[in-house]
């Protein structure tokens, strides 16, 4: 079945080196006053949170035990007094970490999407949209929440294990012994189990990848199945995939519910002896060996080492997604574009002159040559149609005209000069282009026809809508050039949108224009509409057709039959026609398709039609 684009592959092989950190923090030292609030912010709440509890032994040994009143109200006074430091290092570090995380997030999308649009046509039809997508969105995420706040919480787990082991040494050195020589099996099980649970949560996740992916082309492609009968297998296939997931999400959920109880026992275990060694210290003769306040302190404190062990190992596990997103944003952004302008171009008012293929060759990478020394000069103003069999080179002689490509060998000129001395955009914003396939963008009519300047002014929409063809239909809509064409377009006819498209490009008033079969999907009505805006496109414009239908292209200045990356024939249609070759085969077979087609739907009408 289809192939299963999965970028989550690559985290397994990704490892934590110090060339990706050093990475990592280059993008955040333009940040570094935020990074620095947002760490003192948090050191000094932890320290705060470990100095509660020495106020909490001291409320109890001497404030309560001890019955000194006064004593009592100075240290909830203090006790209050720290509780309102501690809010403000607490808004102090949060702000400053989600200020961060956010502008890094910012920063990072801005950046990948500057540098996609330098990016070649080639980098866009050889890459999955879905893996652009991704990196722009769930990859700059992950970076952004690893540089801000997986960064607070490493910082938060590191000073809460430091400052609550110091002040256990401070009340009893011995306790704090037993408690420290704990931590080791504490942390080996919490980081063992941690990226034990986030492997299989992994696995699962892929594994939903291709099931998703599956259940998908099943639904979409429901007629082929039925008409084949691929019921049967298809579940079958669909039984591996619900498996390995269900198989990977038990064994996640598993380890999950034994994690804690894992990390509770050896705590408890821990906890155990301190209680049994308090007690004996504190019925102990020696005076001052443990307080009861002192011990209640011990039990906060092997509570506040036991949290922060287990949020390490859940950044830890984590970090290693963070690190695959981050390779994978900086490969995109030093991805180099495959054509780049010379560092000192000529500059161009208008590109309205001869254009001249010498001996252009050019192959996609690691291809066959789909053109092959070819050569011809087009005087300014014509227009040229391409015409031959699929994958004969049409429409790669347009994109090596727009610069999308450039020649593997030879050389293209445009108004007396090399066209690799221009700009690619002095180029490119001044050729219009109509697909087969038009696309309009979400909004309004308006929006879309302005889209081709965004200078042009109501009266200039309106008027190119008038010599496009699309001004009486628009005006039907119920709300007129105002009226939202949906997704894509996708709540007007192929044809409204055709004509739209055209509307645009002439808008734009380029010197060049490309069609590339943009009628071979309407119907005859619509078609004649498209051919009158077409007609007024390329009036005083150079001007390259690929037709589909041979019957659109008859009044073309030249008509080029492309073969093999060559062109085998060209000229008018008349002296084409006379020639009785390629062009003359291609045009009478389609003539006899079209005929055909006509009369099919009367039977037997059809079988005489192809016997005269």
């Amino acid at each position: 079945m289809s192939q299963n684009y999965d970028e989550n592959e690559l985290e397994d092989d990704v490892h934590i080196t110090t060339g990706v950190m050093k990475r990592l923090f280059s993008v955040l030292k333009p940040h570094w006053k935020s990074l620095a609030l947002g760490l003192f912010g948090i050191i000094f709440v932890s320290f705060l949170d470990s100095y509660f509890t020495i106020i909490d032994k001291n409320i109890i040994d001497q404030g309560i035990l001890g019955g000194e009143k006064g004593v009592l109200i100075r240290l909830l006074g203090t006790y209050m007094a720290v509780l309102l430091l501690s809010s403000a290092g607490f808004f102090l570090f949060v702000y400053n970490a989600s200020m961060l995380g956010e502008k890094l997030r910012y920063e990072l999308r801005m950046k990948l999407f500057k540098h996609l649009q330098k990016l070649s046509l080639s980098y866009f039809s050889k890459t999955p949209l879905g893996w652009i997508m991704s990196r722009v969105t769930s990859d700059t995420e992950r970076m952004g929440e690893l540089l801000s706040w997986g960064i607070i919480d490493v910082s938060w787990a590191i000073t809460n294990i430091i400052f609550a082991s110091f002040f256990m040494f401070t009340i009893n050195a011995r306790l704090a012994v037993i408690v420290v020589l704990s931590l080791p099996l504490i942390i080996f099980v919490a980081f063992k189990f941690r990226v034990k649970i986030y492997h299989h949560y992994r696995l699962s996740r892929k594994a939903n990848s291709k099931m998703t992916a599956a259940l998908n082309e099943n639904i979409t492609g429901v007629r082929v199945v039925k008409a084949l009968r691929r019921e049967d297998r298809n579940l079958a296939d669909f039984k591996v995939l619900s498996h390995d997931m269900y198989s990977n999400s038990y064994r996640a959920a598993f380890l999950s519910a034994i994690f804690l109880p894992t990390i509770q026992t050896i705590s408890a275990l821990s906890l155990a002896v301190v209680m049994w060694r308090g007690g004996v210290m504190i019925s102990s003769p020696v005076v001052g060996s443990l307080t009861v306040g002192g011990l209640q302190a011990f039990i906060s404190y092997i509570m506040m080492i036991l949290w922060p062990i287990q949020d390490l190992a859940r950044v830890y596990a984590e970090m290693q997604n963070a690190v695959a997103s981050s390779e994978r944003v900086f490969g995109l952004l030093e991805t180099k574009p495959a054509i780049q302008d010379k560092p000192v171009t000529t500059p161009v008012d208008s590109l309205l002159g001869e254009v001249v293929f010498d001996n252009v060759s050019f192959h996609y990478e690691d291809g066959e040559p789909v053109i092959r020394d070819l050569s011809f000069s087009i005087p300014a103003g014509q227009n040229i149609a391409l015409v031959g069999p699929t994958g004969g080179g049409k429409t790669t002689i347009v994109n090596l005209l727009c610069r999308f490509y450039e020649p593997t060998s030879g050389t293209i000129s445009i108004a007396g000069h090399n066209y690799l001395d221009y700009a690619q955009k002095d180029i490119q914003s001044r050729v219009g282009v109509v697909l087969q396939t038009p696309h309009l963008f979400s909004g309004t009519v308006r929006e879309n026809l302005r889209y081709g300047r965004l200078s042009a002014t109501d009266d200039e929409i309106e008027a190119v809508a008038r010599l496009a063809g699309a001004h009486e239909f628009i005006m039907k809509f119920e709300h007129g050039y105002e009226q939202n064409v949906g997704e894509g377009g996708n709540l007007l006819s192929v044809g409204q949108k055709q004509l739209i498209s055209i509307a645009r490009a002439l808008l734009a008033d380029p010197d060049f224009f490309v069609m590339d079969e943009a009628t071979s999907s309407v119907d005859t009505i619509t078609e004649s509409l498209i051919q009158s805006g077409m007609h007024q496109l390329m009036e005083g414009r150079t001007s390259f057709i690929i037709a589909h239908r041979l019957s659109t292209i008859r009044s073309a200045d030249q008509i080029f039959v492309i073969d093999h990356g060559q062109i085998a024939e060209r000229g008018t249609h008349e002296a084409l026609m006379k020639l009785k070759g390629h062009y003359y085969n291609l045009y009478t077979q389609q003539f006899r398709h079209d005929l055909e087609s006509k009369y099919d739907i009367f039977g037997e009408q059809a079988s005489s039609a192809t016997a005269a």
